[in-house]
């Protein structure tokens, strides 16, 4: 069905004159959600069935290292291809394609029983899933103005959180009664009913159907400054902007990658808690990531009210979060159990919030159409970090067993990475791009 372009309202139309703006757009951001709690869905079931797949396939330290080392490998090469390829299909299009890709990968887990082949599907996978953050961060700066980016984000990010809750709850259950295969099978049918919604009620601001003028002219406020030239990523890589996104990736994004693949093992080998009792404290640690990215996407808003601008509320939120992460030095010097969970959810909570800020700094320094590219390379830095920091956990914890030097990297990688984005984008400066 093709819809016709409506004109924005003249200059002084506005809220006042047409009514409230609408909330269209808050509807592509739950979608956006949802999708994003199926792709963590997918993810995790493999570290919590960990201990599970250790006793029946022989897994070892450094085998569940190499497996998820694959699926980091996989996703940072399929994050410069996705990003790219979303740029230039679309998000409606691409979006689609990427979500089959990833949950056909994630039900091809229930065919393996080897260490090798488990690597396979976990490479594939990886493919699959690179390609969710650069189509939803493409689709948020299609569909809201720079004010409003981070706090979106922040909402669609949280989805992340929301699937690490729903695995811990539906996997053991589904293991327990029907095997470890089964609860690789369980999500796609959720994947199913996302493509359809996605096809069904998707299109670009311009072309949709029930976009009011007053909304349309919200979103494209920043028009004329926001969109651009498509730009090859030669140029890109030469730019300081693209490296202040990709380096503090690196940096950091392998700490959530730790804490999504490692926390079921970690809570099973100090507390001997089995596979019906992880829930609760994954459960618990996720959803403290839950609060921390909604709230990390907000926090930019008070530091506004202080008489701060968009870019430099949005650095102090991040400085925040940083410093939040800090104290999660001290998990292994901890004896009680729920003071490791309380000093992880804090950590989990504030990488959440840092993440929707960081995430958000690709639109306020590029044009529109090359936010996917420098989000695919900005992911495949965090993706390559993670594939070290994963096979270093490996081979670390198959030597010591201890997660020491492990959280003592996480407690530092985030000021780091955020004085080495003020560095080489101070103000988060915006690239000039002629045509």
């Amino acid at each position: 069905m093709a819809y016709k372009m409506k004109p924005l309202n003249n200059p002084g139309d506005g809220p006042a004159a047409t009514g409230k703006i609408g909330r269209v757009r808050w509807t592509i951001c739950a979608m956006l959600f949802v999708a994003t709690s199926i792709n963590y869905m997918d993810r995790q079931v493999i570290a919590i069935l960990k201990p599970t797949l250790m006793h029946s396939i022989g897994m070892t330290e450094v085998g569940y290292g190499h497996i998820m080392a694959a699926f980091m490998v996989a996703y940072a090469v399929g994050l410069l291809a996705a990003g790219r390829f979303v740029d230039k299909v679309g998000t409606r299009i691409g979006y689609m394609v990427i979500m089959a890709v990833w949950s056909l990968s994630a039900m091809g887990h229930a065919l393996a029983n080897t260490v090798l082949e488990f690597g396979i599907a976990r490479f594939s996978l990886g493919l699959g899933e690179s390609g969710n953050f650069p189509a939803a961060l493409k689709t948020t700066a299609e569909w809201f103005p720079q004010s409003e980016r981070s706090l979106a984000t922040g909402i669609f990010n949280s989805g992340a959180n929301v699937g690490a809750i729903l695995a811990p709850a539906i996997v053991p259950w589904v293991t327990i009664r029907f095997g470890w295969h089964a609860a690789f099978l369980a999500t796609g049918f959720f994947s199913m009913l996302w493509i359809l919604w996605w096809f069904r009620n998707y299109r670009k601001p311009a072309n949709h159907p029930t976009l009011t003028g007053a909304e349309l002219q919200h979103i494209y406020q920043e028009a004329a400054e926001q969109l651009g030239p498509s730009t090859p990523w030669a140029r890109l890589l030469g730019l300081r902007q693209t490296w202040a996104f990709s380096i503090p990736k690196f940096l950091t994004d392998p700490i959530w990658w730790f804490l999504l693949f490692y926390l079921p093992s970690y809570f099973s080998s100090k507390y001997q808690l089995d596979l019906s009792h992880l829930g609760v404290p994954l459960i618990i640690v996720y959803s403290s990531s839950t609060v921390g990215s909604v709230a990390g996407g907000w926090l930019p808003a008070p530091f506004r009210r202080l008489g701060l601008s968009v870019t430099h509320a949005r650095l102090a939120a991040m400085l925040f979060c940083a410093a939040m992460v800090v104290p999660i030095f001290w998990v292994t010097y901890v004896q009680s159990e729920w003071t490791a969970i309380a000093l992880l959810s804090l950590a989990a909570g504030a990488h959440q919030g840092w993440s929707a800020n960081l995430l958000t700094t690709p639109s306020d320094m590029f044009p529109r159409t090359a936010v996917g590219s420098v989000c695919g390379i900005g992911g495949m830095a965090g993706a390559a970090g993670g594939a070290l920091l994963l096979n270093y956990a490996g081979y670390i914890l198959q030597l010591t067993g201890s997660y020491a030097s492990l959280f003592a990297i996480a407690s530092s990688a985030y000021l780091v990475a955020l004085a080495i984005l003020v560095l080489l984008a101070p103000g988060l400066k915006k690239v000039k791009m002629a045509a």
